[in-house]
């Protein structure tokens, strides 16, 4: 990006009025913070509990901790908006949404209490032999991508 600021350079020939002054920016990239024009994207891992019972994080954003509400039974993908937390509009008011995606983390390892625990919770909600579905409307890569860009 390249800003023009008027009559802020050098001094013209011969004392004549100043020159513009063109600051170019150049964007790092950041280590949590992925920018789509004036929004900000950042991916959160909560636990499954966490997503099965609901819980409130607390994400540290641009401007300091915010706290954000996790609804019980959120799925993995879930995208959570952040109005007036993304980037500032040049030349006018407003600012960009910062986009909370979460991804469920299914643990890996279960001690054997812990197993026996959701196998009993499988038992309880009818799962012990679940059956796979497709989900008719599944998307593409492309369709994710534009859902990724609309906030969906």
């Amino acid at each position: 990006m390249r800003i023009r600021l008027t009559g802020e350079g050098e001094v013209g020939p011969g004392g004549g009025p100043a020159g513009d002054l063109y600051v170019e920016i150049e964007e790092r990239k950041h280590p949590t913070f992925e920018r789509h024009g004036i929004d900000l994207h950042a991916a959160v891992r909560v636990p499954m509990t966490a997503a099965i019972l609901g819980t409130s994080l607390a994400l540290d954003t641009l401007d300091g901790p915010v706290d954000v509400d996790v609804k019980p039974g959120t799925q993995s993908g879930t995208v959570i908006p952040l109005k007036g937390r993304g980037v500032p509009r040049l030349r006018s008011n407003g600012r960009g949404d910062l986009h909370v995606h979460l991804d469920v983390e299914t643990p890996t390892k279960l001690d054997a209490e812990q197993e026996e625990l959701v196998r009993k919770l499988a038992s309880l909600r009818g799962e012990e032999s679940p059956e796979a579905v497709f989900k008719a409307e599944a998307p593409g890569i492309f369709g994710r991508i534009r859902d990724a860009f609309n906030g969906r």
